[in-house]
């Protein structure tokens, strides 16, 4: 069986996906991008600022399915531009200060919105 998880603290979805769907004890959370969920535009500034949003919204998206970021057992970072990883890993990195989660980060030449992060998330409800 699986849950929908909605939250208005973060970004609704652009198409055809959920913010995060519940099954079998693990909450998979789509990826994010650096939208502001109060205004709808992609937050301004350098990669830094960016990451921040990026991070934010997954951790509303979590709270809401009853979840912490200390939850999370997987994630994948998307960047457009490798030179930025180690700005993203400093951001990323205080978001999980102990005991972090497996992760992948990855290249990528384009994403939604042409931004410059995107994120998503697997945390298991404990």
């Amino acid at each position: 069986m699986k849950k929908i998880i909605r939250t208005t603290e973060a970004p609704q979805a652009i198409g055809p996906y959920s913010q995060a769907v519940e099954a079998n004890g693990f909450v998979f959370v789509s990826g994010q991008i650096p939208l502001d969920p109060k205004t709808g535009n992609i937050v301004t500034g350098d990669i830094r600022e960016q990451t921040k949003r990026v991070m934010e919204n997954g951790k509303a998206i979590l709270s809401a399915a009853g979840c912490a970021m200390s939850d999370v057992v997987k994630s994948t970072i998307y960047l457009k531009n490798i030179g930025d990883f180690a700005d993203v890993n400093e951001i990323y990195g205080s978001y999980f200060p102990a005991d972090p989660p497996a992760r992948a980060t990855v290249e990528v030449s384009r994403l939604p919105k042409d931004v410059a992060v995107e994120m998503d998330f697997v945390a298991v409800k404990v």
